[in-house]
């Protein structure tokens, strides 16, 4: 059985649960990761009682030894890795202290590189595979009050699209997934349900249809490689 590794999971009804969801439907063995056990647990279980295979690991993005442990417990079986972590981090440049903008760029830009270098120093090896970025909107332009977060997504991009570049000759096909506005899910459904109720159900990504878009890059043939696909709901303004 191929094993995957999805590193940034929080709630059932987030990205991170659902990719790892679906691509236990899809026949992989899945290494939840994320820094939660508890939520952790809560995805297993649900893969496990559907008949898919799935465990979870305790992982910080930003730590060299657990992400290379993380990988280490995955084998050689590898075949999809997915990098999921990071949060919104808004906030004005003139007000903004020194460790915040340092602890977005860790968890977006320092984090991805960790999680990429372990992934293409095992993938090639064992014959290839697919590497995943998660993006955002903020990794195409800079936007007022985002600037932690334009600058570590805008690195991450930079990085992901560097490692296409790199590594597509010795079979590892890396992808950067541009994530343009609001997820319908429990995120902003629990923890904004007004700003969830003014954009109503068409004004956020379906989360399924989101999904679909990482299935069709781990899904491309060799011939027929796709760096870069954006996401976005028929409403939102780009």
């Amino acid at each position: 059985m191929k094993t995957a590794i999805v590193l940034g999971v929080g709630p059932v009804r987030g990205l991170g649960g659902q990719l790892c969801h679906r691509f236990a439907a899809e026949g992989l063995h899945v290494v939840v990761a994320g820094r939660t056990q508890e939520k952790l647990d809560t995805i297993v279980r649900g893969i496990e009682s559907t008949g898919g295979s799935a465990e979870a690991v305790v992982a910080d993005a930003t730590s060299e030894e657990q992400v290379q442990a993380l990988f280490d417990h995955a084998g050689e079986s590898l075949d999809l890795a997915i990098y999921n972590a990071g949060n919104n981090t808004p906030g004005r440049i003139a007000d903004m202290d020194a460790s915040y903008f340092e602890q977005a760029w860790r968890v977006g830009a320092y984090g991805g590189f960790l999680f990429g270098r372990e992934a293409v120093r095992r993938m090639p090896e064992q014959g290839g595979g697919t590497l995943l970025f998660t993006g955002a909107s903020a990794s195409l332009r800079g936007r007022a009050f985002f600037g932690a977060f334009n600058s570590s997504k805008g690195a991450l991009r930079n990085l992901a699209q560097a490692m296409a570049k790199e590594y597509a000759a010795v079979g590892v096909h890396v992808g950067h997934i541009v994530v343009d506005g609001p997820i319908g899910g429990d995120k902003i459904m629990q923890g904004f349900p007004e700003y969830a109720e003014k954009l109503g159900e068409e004004g956020m990504i379906s989360i399924e249809g989101l999904v679909e878009g990482y299935v069709f890059l781990y899904r491309q043939p060799r011939a027929a490689w796709t760096f870069e696909i954006d996401v976005r709901t028929s409403k939102e303004a780009w």
